[in-house]
């Protein structure tokens, strides 16, 4: 990943961002140090933004496409009230081990259901229990994400959140070379062009697609 600032400035935000907690500081550090594609994790900044989304949303159920080692959805799952709920959707047996003790210890794994199965195989299963939720972060494989949004809005309540990470990819979507590039670029398109929702794309660390439904 190809930061948008400087080192500098990025810098700057981090550290007039709300400080993580020593878990997290923990599981980043780990992460960093022992998974592979450590890239992967979304880092203090873009955890605090997602926690406060969850707590001005007052979301009391989450989804989650891309666990990874847990870090945003622990990040999330902290902002929920004690019986709120954050289902997270993965298929990476090693990094999501790391996620499942980090949960345990972090004293809201009784919040976080974590399915290892393709995301939209679990989806389906999601709406088939008529399951609905207030949040939806996308941080999955780049070829899905118009997959994703398409079975997952629907479970999206009217003045529900979809968040989508990875969104100006490193700034390659202004001139896309390959699949990947073009379909990050396919994907911004697709939720332009989606009446259901209002939406606003933030240069936050790799981009962020913030999105509001507004009807079904």
């Amino acid at each position: 990943m190809i930061p948008l600032i400087g080192p500098d400035l990025a810098a700057y935000v981090d550290a007039h961002t709300t400080a993580e907690s020593p878990l997290l500081a923990r599981l980043r550090a780990e992460t960093q140090a022992s998974l592979a594609a450590p890239q992967m994790q979304v880092g203090h900044v873009e955890g605090a933004l997602l926690r406060i989304l969850v707590a001005i949303s007052r979301a009391r159920d989450v989804l989650e496409i891309g666990t990874y080692s847990g870090y945003s959805g622990l990040a999330m799952a902290s902002a929920l009230p004690d019986d709120g709920k954050l289902v997270t959707c993965d298929i990476d047996p090693v990094a999501t081990a790391v996620a499942r003790r980090y949960f345990a210890e972090s004293g809201h794994g009784h919040k976080i259901d974590l399915r290892l199965a393709p995301a939209l195989d679990t989806i389906a299963e999601l709406a088939a229990e008529g399951r609905r939720f207030d949040l939806v972060f996308i941080d999955a494989d780049k070829h899905n994400y118009v997959n994703y949004w398409n079975a997952a809005l629907p479970l999206v309540p009217v003045g529900g959140l979809v968040v989508a990470d990875n969104t100006l990819w490193s700034g390659k979507v202004v001139a896309p070379k390959d699949d990947k590039d073009r379909a990050i670029v396919a994907f911004n398109s697709h939720v332009a062009a989606d009446p259901r929702v209002e939406h606003v794309l933030l240069s936050v660390r790799d981009g962020i697609m913030l999105a509001r439904k507004l009807r079904d």
